[in-house]
């Protein structure tokens, strides 16, 4: 077990290095040799867990679609919400989450790998689904549609923050996205009862994870420019 567990935290912090160099230089442009000065492992341990690059690269794709920190809700389309906020207080704290939505953005990582959007499409449409059925989203709406069009709305949203020269806090930005797209979606009985606040996304994590140190700078900062 002690093997074990070793070998996982190893391949973790390969991952992590890889990621972070990922993000810095492009996939083109990243190197083993500088993936093992930032993780600090031996080339036998990194060709142990990775025998090239593009095995790095599809370990953190395997990684892009998750619903880490999304508990079940009495009313399912928070869920989808929660699912945007949470993917949005992540991506800039975690470069194997990051890496992994850039590969999937990157034109010549697609080439290569394609993308993760068909399961992240195909995650948010179940949701939508079980919404529909409920009674909560309007009933005319195409739930695979809807899907795609969130998430192209919350990857355009990604990019544009980040080539801004002022800094926008993704998660604000996210929430407000939802605040506008929302109305079109949700029937108004169910519309007044979502939490939308930037915040969310990581109140959720923190309560899911609790041995994590919740960004309270983060949190707090949302929370005022989201209240009201």
């Amino acid at each position: 077990m002690a093997r074990q567990e070793r070998a996982i935290r190893t391949r973790g912090v390969i991952l992590e290095a890889a990621a972070t160099v990922f993000d810095e230089l492009g996939y083109e442009a990243a190197t083993i040799s500088e993936i093992l000065k930032r993780a600090g492992v031996t080339k036998g341990a990194f060709y142990f867990h990775f025998p090239s690059k593009e095995d790095l690269a599809w370990g953190l794709l395997d990684q892009a679609v998750t619903t880490e920190g999304v508990r079940p809700q009495p009313i399912k389309l928070q869920e989808v919400v929660d699912t945007m906020l949470i993917m949005a207080h992540r991506l800039p704290r975690e470069p194997v989450f990051s890496s992994a939505l850039r590969l999937s953005v990157d034109r010549n990582s697609q080439r290569l790998f394609g993308t993760r959007w068909p399961d992240w499409i195909s995650l948010l449409t179940s949701l939508l689904g079980e919404a529909k059925e409920r009674g909560e989203i309007y009933p005319y709406l195409d739930e695979t549609t809807t899907a795609r069009l969130l998430l192209s709305a919350w990857t355009g949203v990604q990019i544009v923050s980040e080539g801004l020269p002022e800094e926008h806090d993704l998660s604000t930005e996210v929430s407000r996205m939802l605040q506008l797209m929302l109305p079109s979606i949700a029937v108004p009985t169910v519309l007044s009862q979502l939490e939308v606040f930037a915040d969310r996304g990581a109140r959720l994590l923190a309560a899911a994870l609790p041995d994590t140190e919740a960004d309270d700078t983060t949190v707090e900062k949302n929370a005022a420019t989201t209240a009201g």
